[in-house]
C-alpha cells in the first residue's frame, strides 16, 4: 500500500469514529503503566493484586479428594484438561488502598517454603508500596502460606507500622493448648507440627500490633469479615466494600477450580475439620453464585478474580480475564 492509499484509509477510519487518526502515526509513548501487578477499582477503592509465588502440590491425591476413587478423580481432571499428577496453587495477595490506608489481606509464605514463594515484598515494591507504608493487615486464617510473611527468616517483623487484624477464634485455636486435628484427614504429624509452630511464632511476634475480631466485624470503613469455619476454626471470608460494590476474598474455601468447585464434597486434606469445611464451602459458594458477586481467590490462577456459577450438584469457576499481561 502506497502513502496516498494509506492516508485515504486513515481518513476513512477517522470519519467512522473508530480511532484517532493522529495515533496511527504517533511514536510509541513512554508507558508508565507497564507493571508486574494487576490494578483495578472497586467503587472509590484502588485494589492491586501482587503475587507471592506458587505452591506445587503433588500428587493430587490425597491432597485433594482423599478417599475418592483415583479413576473418578483422574476422569474429572482429564475432562478439564488438568494435570493428573499435580495441582499448582497461585498465591495471590490482595492490596486495598483506601485513602491514606494501605491494607493487605494475608501475607504469603515468607521464608517458609523455598524459592518458589516468598516474593511478596519484592512485588509490593514493584507496585509502588514499601513495607513501612502498609498500615493494616487482615489475616483470613493462620496457615503458613497466609501468615508466614508477617516475619522474615530472622524472625523480624516485616511490616513494622501495620496493625494486624484476625479472628479471635482463629487466634485462640492456635495459641491455647494443643490444636485439635482429630477431625482432619491430614496424617502427616511433622506437617501438623510445622503449621502450629509457624502460626504461634508469627502471632506471638505481632502480639503488640494484634486486633482480634468477632464474626461479622466491620473495620477500616471498607472491610467486613464473615466466619467460614472448617479449613480452620476461625477461617474467614473477607468482604471488601465501597458504596454498593463488593468483592469477596474467599481465602482457602477452595484450592482447585476443577476438583473442589465441581465436587465440593471431595474436599481438601488440609481442612482442620473436613466435614465442617464441606458445609461452609457449599454454603458460601451457593451464596456467591446466587448473588453473582465478584470473587477473589487466594489460590486459583492469577489474578484470582472471577465469579461462581451453579452447575449441577456442584459449581463452576468463571475466571475474569486480565486484559494486560503481567
Amino acid at each position: 500500500m502506497d502513502r496516498r492509499t494509506a492516508l485515504k484509509h486513515s481518513a476513512l477510519i477517522a470519519l467512522l469514529g473508530i480511532i484517532d487518526v493522529k495515533k496511527l502515526f504517533a511514536a510509541p509513548a513512554n508507558n508508565s503503566e507497564i507493571r508486574s501487578f494487576h490494578k483495578f477499582n472497586l467503587g472509590k477503592l484502588e485494589l492491586k493484586v501482587v503475587t507471592d509465588g506458587h505452591i506445587l502440590m503433588k500428587p493430587v491425591q490425597p491432597n485433594f479428594a482423599p478417599g475418592i476413587s483415583s479413576a473418578v478423580v483422574e476422569k474429572t481432571l482429564d475432562a478439564n484438561f488438568a494435570s493428573k499428577s499435580e495441582v499448582d496453587l497461585s498465591i495471590n495477595i490482595l492490596v486495598v488502598q483506601s485513602g491514606s490506608r494501605t491494607i493487605l489481606i494475608d501475607t504469603g509464605c515468607g521464608a517458609n517454603f523455598g524459592q518458589d514463594s516468598g516474593w511478596l515484598i519484592e512485588n509490593l515494591v514493584h507496585a509502588g508500596i514499601k513495607p513501612s507504608e502498609v498500615t493494616d493487615i487482615v489475616i483470613s486464617h493462620a496457615h503458613p502460606d497466609h501468615i508466614g510473611g508477617l516475619t522474615d527468616k530472622d524472625g523480624q517483623i516485616t511490616f513494622p507500622n501495620a496493625k494486624v487484624h484476625m479472628s479471635r477464634i482463629e487466634h485462640d485455636f492456635w495459641m491455647n493448648g494443643s490444636p485439635d486435628f482429630s477431625k482432619s484427614k491430614l496424617t502427616d504429624e511433622a506437617l501438623k507440627k510445622m503449621v502450629v509452630t509457624i502460626a504461634r511464632k508469627n502471632i506471638t511476634a505481632l502480639k503488640p500490633q494484634l486486633n482480634l475480631l468477632e464474626d461479622g466485624a466491620e473495620i477500616l470503613d471498607c472491610i467486613r469479615i464473615k466466619l467460614a469455619p472448617g479449613h480452620t476454626p476461625g477461617h474467614c471470608v473477607v468482604q471488601v466494600f465501597s458504596g454498593q460494590e463488593s468483592l469477596y476474598h474467599v481465602a482457602d474455601l477452595v484450592h482447585s477450580q476443577v476438583l473442589v468447585f465441581e465436587h465440593p464434597e471431595w474436599g481438601f486434606e488440609g481442612d482442620t475439620d473436613f466435614d465442617l469445611a464441606l458445609k461452609s464451602r457449599r454454603k458460601v459458594l451457593n451464596e456467591l453464585a446466587m448473588s453473582r458477586a465478584l470473587v477473589f481467590s487466594y489460590h486459583l490462577p492469577w489474578p484470582g478474580l472471577g465469579h461462581v456459577r451453579k452447575q449441577g450438584q456442584g459449581f463452576e469457576w468463571i475466571q475474569q480475564p486480565a486484559a494486560l499481561p503481567d
